[in-house]
Parts: C-alpha cells; structure tokens; sequence
C-alpha cells in the first residue's frame, strides 16, 4: 500500500483555522455550505482523512491544482483549514519511524491543537518480519510489539517534536499467513505487557484485521491500559457497529473509527477503480447510518471521536467525510428536537 497515496488528547476546542498565507487562499472562499456544515459538526468529533497527497482533491479540499509532491510536503497547511477536518492520519509511519525533521515539517504546518493520527511502524506493529510471508516463508518479527523499541523510535521524538499534535496512535494489526497466525490468548497477553509500558498520556488504538482476535482477553487488555479498540471498516472484518457490539467502546477514553474498503472487496481493485478520487463511486449507505450512530452514541456520552476514511471505501474520503457530517448533524437536530417540550 503507498505510503502517501494536542495540546492535550482531551483539548476539544475546536481546532484553529490559524492565519491565511501565501499558499492558502481565504477562509471566506470555501462554499458557505461547507463551512456553515462545518461549524455544526460537534467539537467532540473530529473527522480527517488517511493521507492528504491527492491531487485529485483539488476543488473539493485545495483551492487550486496541486502535485501529489507538493501535497506531501505542504499540503498539511491547506488541508487543516478545510472546515470538515479536525483530524489526519498519517499513515507514512507505518513504512519506518518519522524523523525529527519530518515532525517538525507537519508541526510547522498545523494550527496549534490540531491533533495527528499516525500509525504505528510495521516494525513494532507486525508480527512478521514486513515483506516476508508473501513469496517466501514468513519470518517471525523479533521486535513485535516491543515497547523498548517503540518508546525509544517513535514516544521519544513525539513527545519532544510533535506533542502539541498527538492523536490516538494506530497499532495495526496487519494480517498474515495462515502458519504464521497469532494464538488470541497469548497475542492479547502480548498486547497487554506493550501497552503498560507505553505512557498513559500516549494515546494508543489498535486495529485488528483478523476476527478472530477480537476475544474478551483483548478487550480486558485495552480497558486495564486505557487503549480503544478501532472500529474499522475493512475487507475481511465485521461492520464496525458489530465490533462494538463486541468490545465495549463505551468504556474508552474515546473512539476511533477508521473506514477503509468495503468488505470483499481488495485494495488495489478500489484504487484503480477510482481514482483519481475526486467522486463518490460506490455510495454505500448502510455504513454511513451505522456510523452516524456510533458517532451520535460517543457525542452522547461525551467521549471524543476520531473518524479517518480512506478514498477506497467509496472512491472520495473528503466527500465521504461530508455525507457522514450532514447524517451526523441531521440526526443530533432530531434528537433535539425529539427532547423539546411540545
């Protein structure tokens, strides 16, 4: 898969569009149905994308044309100020750790608060060697949720360089071949003793991609650490409101939920299929009521919410993002309306 293709994680002010610039155009040109949609999303939800390099975005997201290397060196800037966008994934992270000077790039261009998703390097979130079990035998990752290794790579240089813009991490849980398959017990043991060592005021989610693994070992594990399970949207995975029937969310700190491909379907299928992502091309409805109500459900209970798309899940994440918002504030307006006094 292509790499680009807070001041506290409670802080929920809604994040500064920050000052204008040379590469941004004026707030007051985003479509006054944008931005009049974006000032009803409640400041508890914070919707964003898997990545912000994509030039197909431009007249949905960025003002004007853009290539796919410009957008990944400075498209962070414009895209923060989109009036949907509370949030980002950066999903780059997962191929090797950021450097201070990436964190410092993307620091320099977010408004202050505006907190990162990024997921956790393939070296310390796969259980297999990355690349291998593919054409060849797959090799056991000594570094598998090595907490030493993540402390010293990725907690250290975050906190030092990023920790105005600290997120829910993603720990994904990549699936592997069949031989090399983790027993649930002993991965949800595994996951307890990494997420101990990691810091409480480290904010951590672990996504699954294999079911199986969704045990209530694992979900005593996030709840004894303070981590969310995510509720994703992905090929072979359950519908994300089935996941929260079967970990309970309402107990985390927050919910994350990350919507990816539609089950069945195969990523690099999607991509071809709809590119250049500047459409929505399979609407799927059921998804986006099911969401809305996890989302509505977190906004009742107060809990912050992330919610990440990715364009393969309908062919455009920022107008996928946009029908999730009018669902979402159409629903809270007749939730309040229902409690009003006749």
């Amino acid at each position: 898969m292509p790499a680009d293709d807070q001041l506290s994680l409670f802080d929920l002010t809604p994040p500064s569009r920050g000052r204008d610039d040379d590469n941004v155009e004026p707030e007051a040109d985003w479509p006054a149905d944008v931005r009049a949609l974006g000032e009803r999303i409640p400041s508890s939800v914070r919707f964003g994308t898997s990545s912000w390099s994509f030039p197909g975005w431009a007249g949905i997201v960025y003002r004007r044309p853009r290539t796919q290397t410009e957008l990944a060196r400075e498209g962070l800037r414009e895209y923060a100020r989109y009036p949907l966008f509370g949030t980002v994934g950066i999903d780059r992270s997962y191929y090797a750790p950021l450097t201070s000077e990436e964190l410092k790039r993307y620091a320099s261009q977010l408004p202050s608060g505006f907190p990162c998703c990024a997921k956790v390097p393939a070296m310390y979130a796969s259980p297999v060697l990355p690349g291998s079990g593919r054409d060849s035998a797959a090799i056991p990752n000594p570094d598998f949720l090595s907490p030493e290794g993540f402390l010293a790579d990725v907690v250290q240089p975050f906190l030092l360089y990023f920790r105005h813009h600290l997120g829910p991490f993603v720990l994904e849980i990549p699936p592997v071949p069949p031989e090399a398959r983790l027993e649930p017990q002993a991965f949800a043991d595994r996951l307890a003793r990494f997420l101990e060592a990691v810091p409480r005021s480290f904010p951590m989610s672990v996504e699954l991609r294999d079911r199986r693994l969704i045990t209530p070992a694992y979900a005593a594990a996030l709840r004894e650490h303070g981590a969310a399970h995510v509720l994703n949207y992905w090929s072979a995975m359950p519908l994300p409101a089935e996941q929260a029937t079967k970990v309970d969310v309402t107990r985390a700190p927050f919910v994350v939920v990350r919507l990816l491909l539609r089950p069945g379907t195969k990523y690099e299928a999607r991509r071809d299929a709809f590119r250049p992502f500047n459409r929505i091309v399979e609407p799927d409805e059921r998804l986006r009521l099911g969401v809305t109500r996890l989302i509505s459900d977190a906004t009742g209970r107060q809990q912050p919410v992330y919610v990440l798309v990715n364009n393969k899940a309908e062919g455009s994440a920022p107008l996928t993002i946009r029908a999730l918002a009018e669902h979402l504030v159409a629903e809270l307006d007749h939730a309040r309306s229902s409690d009003s006094p006749p």
